[in-house]
């Protein structure tokens, strides 16, 4: 069958993502199926690809959700609506069979293919579209088939995926070089699934509670291929790069046996590092840690669930900057248990930290699937019948929203290391400026003074 898979994100502030899910759909797929694929972040509107389709004639169309919305309280945007107008250019150019997945999609599956009006849906790891095709070149029925629904279907979350996932990564595609032009940045994964439990995260749903490793090998051989394809950065999507110090430390060094000389950068969880972690990661390439902290009290930290203590984040932090890394922290302000006593404990602790990025949002939005959702039922900040599609945000009953925002932006002041929310448009007009000069990576370095 002719497949044409669709990533539908076109976010690119700060940065845009290469949308490395759709490589390993590909490799799931073809052979024995044609394969082509279509990044919006390239084509940017629905003529082209109604252009695409008329020419192609796909007998599947198979799109990705990345986000539902960007979760900043501050400047709420819904991506649902671009989607749907694109899901309207198809039927209109189009008589093939339309299928949802990707993360966005395995949060809301129910909701959004009502919504969409698509045939199908993939829930989790799209390496189960395969399924769905035999059964449809087979007119068998889905039913039963683990992670695949219609419409009409009961919704049934699937185990993950328990095959050895595909590589990723086919960097000759046409739209490759949109992410090469701004900023050099592909993405890179070594593991998936998540054990931590934070209230409000969606990683443990959408991958699984247990992390299923890349051998080493594997993954230095991709970093080999897309450092020969043209990439000038390498991004880890894992859900925390370390959540296993022998896996990453493994995989540095196969990184740096590979002959891997581009830096790269990903999300760390601030847990207590092993002797000389940072500077072995340095030393294969690594350049920036972008810590999930949310919050530098520890009453915040037990009430997040996170497995460290400010103690903790402390430490990492003095041992990645002295392994000469740039290092940022992630905060969350307004969550359960936080009142103005903790939010100052938070601030006055930034303050603490030296030469770093600061990343901070109020309020944390809502999903279904996480210990965040079941509190704000029952604190009544969210009714049993209410549309996640609708972005909420949790709110402590202790602390009013406006309260929050004063004593963040009086503390953040002028400061340009301070990045609330989503940033600001100058902030990243300025990136889009460095990236047209030739830099790479993802620049908040560049926000410390």
């Amino acid at each position: 069958m002719k497949i044409l898979l669709v990533s539908t994100n076109t976010v690119t502030e700060p940065y845009p993502s290469y949308p490395i899910g759709l490589d390993y759909v590909i490799n799931a797929i073809s052979p024995p199926h044609q394969v082509r694929t279509v990044d919006m972040n390239e084509l940017r509107d629905g003529s082209a690809l109604a252009g695409v389709l008329s020419q192609f004639i796909p007998d599947i169309i198979g799109l990705s959700i990345r986000n539902i919305d960007n979760v900043d309280n501050a400047n709420v945007k819904t991506f649902v609506g671009e989607i749907r107008e694109l899901i309207s250019i198809i039927r209109r150019h189009s008589k093939g069979v339309i299928v949802l997945g990707g993360s966005g999609f395995t949060i809301l599956p129910g909701e959004l293919i009502t919504l969409l009006d698509a045939d199908f849906g993939v829930i989790g790891e799209g390496e189960r579209f395969q399924n769905l095709l035999k059964a449809l070149e087979r007119n068998e029925s889905v039913s039963g088939l683990p992670g695949i629904i219609t419409r009409n279907s009961p919704i049934k979350f699937p185990e993950p995926w328990s095959q050895p996932f595909p590589r990723g990564i086919f960097p000759d595609h046409s739209y490759t070089s949109f992410y090469l032009k701004r900023g050099g940045i592909l993405n890179l994964q070594t593991k998936r699934g998540c054990p931590f439990k934070c209230v409000y995260c969606t990683y443990p749903h959408i991958e699984g509670k247990k992390f299923r490793f890349t051998p080493p090998g594997e993954v230095s051989d991709t970093a080999r291929m897309l450092q020969d394809a043209g990439a000038r950065y390498l991004y880890m999507t894992d859900s925390t790069f370390n959540g296993s110090y022998r896996h990453s430390m493994e995989i540095a060094k196969a990184l740096k046996k590979a002959g891997i000389y581009i830096p790269w950068g990903g999300f760390f969880t601030p847990t207590s590092p092993p002797p000389d972690y940072y500077r072995i990661l340095a030393d294969a390439g690594l350049m920036h840690v972008e810590f999930g902290t949310e919050a530098l009290s520890n009453k915040m930290l037990d009430s997040y669930g996170k497995p460290f203590q400010i103690d903790d984040v402390f430490s990492s932090h003095s041992e990645a900057l002295a392994a000469g890394l740039h290092v940022a922290h992630y905060l969350m302000l307004g969550g359960p248990g936080e009142d103005e006593g903790t939010l100052k404990e938070t601030l006055a602790n930034a303050d603490r930290l030296e030469k770093t990025a600061f990343f901070v949002f109020s309020g944390i939005r809502i999903y279904p699937h996480t210990a965040l959702y079941n509190l704000a039922l029952g604190e009544g900040q969210i009714e049993p019948n209410w549309n996640p599609l609708e972005p909420r945000f949790y709110w402590s009953p202790a602390l009013h929203r406006e309260t929050v925002m004063e004593l963040m932006k009086n503390h953040a002041g002028s400061r340009s290391n301070w990045v609330i929310g989503s940033g600001s448009q100058q902030t990243f007009k300025n990136i889009s400026r460095l990236y047209a000069r030739g830099h790479v990576g993802p620049l908040w370095e560049r926000l410390i003074r």
